[in-house]
């Protein structure tokens, strides 16, 4: 077998119909949407249809979803705004976040010398209700920052229990959803969130184009300056091809959601009892081993090799054509380990390699069993 890509967490491949979509924007609707000539009113249209249409799936106002360059962008947005214009002097958040917000709450520290509380863990990763709820009660101003999924153990946040939480307390909530849009339906009506930052090429969109959803008359105010484009919120000419790409991909997604989750879900099932029939010393890092409590879309395992030999495995999976990543793609060849590891496992269990595989639907059960194959051969030989 050439080659099996299984780091869908960190991207994933274009659909055939998004390029399809892309392609022929850019040969026929390549206008700038400020212009207001006909080929601009053209781009334009075509934009506002994109938005309303993702507004539609997240059953918001399409004025509340403003178009950025990707899911770090919008978490910046949010953040940083949030801090400098909203009043925020609290940031509440976990050491298992993304480092779009971790390093971004930390640039605040030093910028505003604002206070970063972070809630406690269990040894799975799990946030702790009751500290989060004692941490809100201490605080006056805190914005609340939790992913909804972690894009490394795959841990779902239960995001109606914070924005809750968050209400109760007077705290603004703020969640980065990248991993979880397009592959969960999420009500923004019914969950009382006032930002969520979002990435077009995690489910089968083109990169460099995501959205950040702002609650109505929040006051949020513009990281990036120059013209009115996006309602003000984002200056700079809108990429129409990706933002059209993004809408083609989000509305595939969500047509067949029961189907590809199911499928998808069936990998995970399936690699997970090889993992353990062949592996029986492998574990399962945070609550990826069970699709109830983690996402369908990802496993997180750490397996029983000799840490003299856990250097070379990433590389031997490569050689032989497996795609796949110890942690989050934003770090690669960071020689540190994962953060989100450290923060949950004990220094033994760090010795041993822990290795991230994401799977799509242009996944087979053949390419997993040949992951297995490889990772035993590996695991024998060490």
């Amino acid at each position: 077998m050439n080659s099996v890509y299984l780091d869908n967490a960190a991207t994933t491949a274009l659909r055939p119909e998004v390029v399809e979509r892309i392609t022929k924007v850019l040969n026929e609707s390549y206008g700038n949407a400020s212009s207001t000539h006909s080929f601009g009113r053209s781009s334009k249209a075509l934009l506002e249809q994109c938005r309303k249409n993702i507004a539609s799936y997240f059953n918001v106002s399409a004025s509340e979803i403003v178009f950025t360059s990707g899911g770090t962008e919008a978490d910046n947005l949010a953040m940083r705004s949030a801090v400098r214009d909203l009043g925020v002097t609290d940031i509440i958040t976990t050491k298992i976040e993304h480092h779009a917000v971790l390093h971004t709450a930390e640039q605040l520290q030093k910028e505003y010398n604002i206070d970063i509380q972070y809630v406690n863990l269990d040894d799975c990763g799990v946030v702790d209700y009751l500290h989060l709820e004692q941490l809100l009660q201490s605080t006056n101003k805190p914005l609340v920052s939790l992913m909804h999924i972690n894009n490394e153990i795959g841990n779902i946040l239960d995001i109606e229990k914070v924005a809750q939480l968050c209400k109760t307390h007077n705290a603004l909530f703020h969640s980065d959803m990248v991993q979880s849009v397009g592959h969960y339906k999420i009500n923004l009506k019914e969950i009382p969130i006032d930002f969520m930052a979002a990435s077009a090429h995690k489910f089968h969109g083109p990169k460099g184009v995501g959205f950040c959803f702002i609650r109505k008359e929040s006051g949020l105010k513009p990281l990036i300056f120059g013209g009115e484009q996006e309602r003000g919120y984002r200056a700079g000419t809108e990429a129409t091809h990706n933002i059209v790409g993004m809408d083609e991909a989000l509305k595939i997604a969500y047509a067949n959601l029961d189907e590809d989750k199911k499928y998808i879900s069936g990998l995970k099932d399936y690699f997970i009892q090889q993992l353990k029939t062949h592996l029986p010393d492998a574990s399962f890092n945070g609550n990826c081993e069970t699709v109830e409590n983690s996402t369908y879309t990802l496993v997180n395992v750490c397996l029983p090799i000799a840490p003299a030999k856990a250097p070379m495995l990433q590389f031997q999976l490569d050689l032989k054509g497996i795609a796949c990543s110890k942690g989050s793609a934003c770090q690669s060849g960071s020689s540190q380990q994962s953060h989100v590891l450290s923060a949950i496992l004990t220094d033994e269990k760090l010795k041993q390699p822990s290795v991230r595989f994401s799977f799509s639907i242009y996944n087979t059960k053949e390419e997993l069993d040949h992951v297995v194959t490889v990772l035993k051969e590996f695991v024998s030989a060490s």
